[in-house]
């Protein structure tokens, strides 16, 4: 299984969305929050307390 780029967790066949920026990398979404965090309001998974990256770091 693919893991969310923004927030570490799994991301189980057939959910998700997969996006493509215009060097050609593919960025993994378990769901609309975590896509919208990383890309509109480019907050880093660091410092965002419900991440799972946030809590590794802790």
């Amino acid at each position: 299984m693919v893991k969310c780029t923004f927030s570490g967790e799994e991301i189980e066949p057939g959910t998700g969305m997969i996006f493509v920026t215009k060097e050609g990398k593919a960025l993994y979404f378990k769901n609309k929050k975590c896509e919208k965090s990383y890309l509109k309001l480019k907050r880093k998974p660091i410092t965002t307390r419900w991440s799972k990256r946030y809590i590794k770091r802790q």
